[in-house]
Order: structure tokens, then C-alpha cells, then sequence
């Protein structure tokens, strides 16, 4: 298990500025001084409204997609380093949602990683399996090949975050039961063990809808280290609720 736990809120493609300062608000007015990490992952346009509102207080934030170049012709992509320009110390890489809607291949994906890091941004990288890919009992397969494809990044990148996603618990009204989630984490930290050097500083996160009924629960498990909470983080009250969670498993 990891030194300390993470929680952090992919905001999707939710917000606004109004709505964003007074979430920002009501998050800061919560006790959050704990051993607890918690990060927002708003759209890229409010960004620097993050940089602005949180500067100097221990709320982080962080981006949901980085582009796999550096600069160029690429019309539309944020590069890593226009993202560490506005103080993010994280962003999510290989989200499901990507992977399944605009196409993203692991090789994206590993290439994503390493922009990343070499701009000192942590990157929290999400792997999971779809229904069709569990039922035909091949669920460990396609997360290890996930892995595998960021190749020896992860043996000498001493700083990032793994996200499980079971995208077959996620909208498709069945749920992972925390047993179910704690069996594929501990898979992926058997699999860091034998491929890098820091196996158990890595947190590892649930993301298969995490709400402020299950946290607990699932947060209890041996290597879940926290959580990538979706449409729950647009709720400051079960955001907290879900923090709090985290808090009390410590």
C-alpha cells in the first residue's frame, strides 16, 4: 500500500467559471488538512483558473488528456509543457472514455506518459478491461498488456499513479464489489513488484463509480490506495464524503 491516499475528481467535460469558483469554494471551506491527496481534473479552458484560485493552498489539480507531441502541427492538442506553464502536477493518460471514443492506442498512450514526465508532471495512467473483454475471461490480459505497453518508462519513472477502470461496472448497471476490485489490484502491484523498483509507493486507484456508500468498503482493500471519482466529484458533498472515506481508512 501506498504512503499515503489519493482521491481525485475527473471533472469530464463538466463546468463552468461561475460553477467552478463555487465549487473550488465550497471544497476549500472543508477541512482537507489531512494525509489524504486531493486533486480536480477540470477541462483544459479552466486551467488557469485553477492555477489562479488554488495557488498556495493543498487542493491540487491536474490535467485530463496531454497530446502525444511536443509542439508542432497538431491542432487542438495541449502539450505536456503548455501544461506544467499553468502548474499542473498531474493528468490523466489512457482515460477509458478516450480509449474508447477517439481511438487511443496503448502506444498513445506510453507516448503520453513520457511527456509527462519529462516535464515533472505526474501522470496517472488508467488501465481496465470492457464486459465483452471479462466475459470472455480476459481481463487480466488486457490490463497486463496496458502495462506492458509503457514498456520501461514504468521500471525507471519513479512518480505516477495507475487507475483501474473496470469499464464493464461502470454505466452497464453492474458493480464491482470491492473483493472483485482489490483481486486486479492486487495483480497490478504483483506485476510492479517483478517489473519496477518502487511497487509499493505506487498508489493505486479505483475508478468503477466510486460513490460515498462504497468508499469505505473499497478504500479498506489492501491495495487501493484511493480513488478516480467521475460524476460523484461534481458533488461537493460526496466528493467530501468520499474524501472523508479515505481519511478514515488511513
Amino acid at each position: 500500500m501506498a504512503s499515503r491516499y489519493v482521491v481525485a475528481g475527473n471533472w469530464k467535460l463538466h463546468g463552468s467559471l461561475v460553477e467552478n469558483q463555487a465549487r473550488l469554494a465550497a471544497l476549500l471551506a472543508c477541512d482537507l488538512t489531512s494525509n489524504v491527496d486531493v486533486i480536480v481534473l477540470p477541462p483544459f479552458t479552466y486551467l488557469a483558473q485553477m492555477q489562479q484560485q488554488l495557488d498556495g493552498v493543498s487542493l491540487e489539480y491536474g490535467a485530463q488528456d496531454v497530446s502525444r507531441y511536443p509542439g508542432g502541427a497538431y491542432t487542438g492538442d495541449v502539450s505536456a509543457q503548455m501544461l506544467a506553464d499553468l502548474g499542473c502536477r498531474y493528468a490523466l493518460v489512457g482515460h477509458s472514455e478516450r480509449r474508447q471514443y477517439y481511438g487511443e492506442s496503448d502506444d498513445d498512450v506510453a507516448a503520453k506518459f513520457i511527456q509527462l514526465t519529462e516535464q515533472g508532471i505526474v501522470p496517472i495512467v488508467c488501465v481496465g478491461e470492457t464486459l465483452a473483454e471479462r466475459e470472455a475471461g480476459q481481463s487480466w490480459a488486457v490490463i497486463e498488456r496496458q502495462l506492458g505497453a509503457l514498456g520501461t518508462a514504468l521500471a525507471t519513472q519513479p512518480a505516477f499513479m495507475l487507475a483501474y477502470e473496470p469499464v464493464w461496472a461502470i454505466g452497464t448497471g453492474q458493480n464491482a464489489s470491492p473483493e472483485q476490485a482489490q483481486a486486479i489490484h492486487g495483480q497490478i502491484r504483483a506485476w510492479l513488484k517483478n517489473n519496477t523498483r518502487q511497487a509499493e509507493a505506487i498508489p493505486l486507484l479505483y475508478g468503477g463509480s466510486v460513490k460515498p456508500d462504497n468508499a469505505e468498503a473499497l478504500f479498506k482493500q489492501p491495495d487501493v490506495d484511493g480513488g478516480l471519482i467521475g460524476g460523484a466529484s461534481l458533488d461537493v458533498d460526496a466528493f467530501v464524503k468520499i474524501i472523508k472515506a479515505a481519511e478514515h481508512t488511513c
